[in-house]
């Protein structure tokens, strides 16, 4: 069953950890967001393999915008 890693707030992926095929488990951090001149790691919801990546660093995210999908 696919997971999606969605954009908690909008703002700036300053950095993309993983690539596709990449195991990750839980809790494991995916992607950096910067939002509010703050950094946010956003983490792995849920072990798997890194099925699909949608954004890249440097690009700007809307909050809920998929980034991400977990299979």
């Amino acid at each position: 069953m696919a997971t999606e890693i969605t954009a908690p707030m909008a703002g700036k992926i300053i950095e993309v950890k993983v690539k596709v095929g990449d195991s990750v488990q839980e809790d494991d951090e995916l992607f950096t967001l910067e939002a509010m001149k703050m950094e946010m790691p956003i983490v792995a919801p849920a072990a798997g393999t890194v099925k699909e990546i949608k954004v890249e660093a440097g690009d700007a995210v809307e909050g809920d915008q998929v980034l991400a999908i977990l299979e």
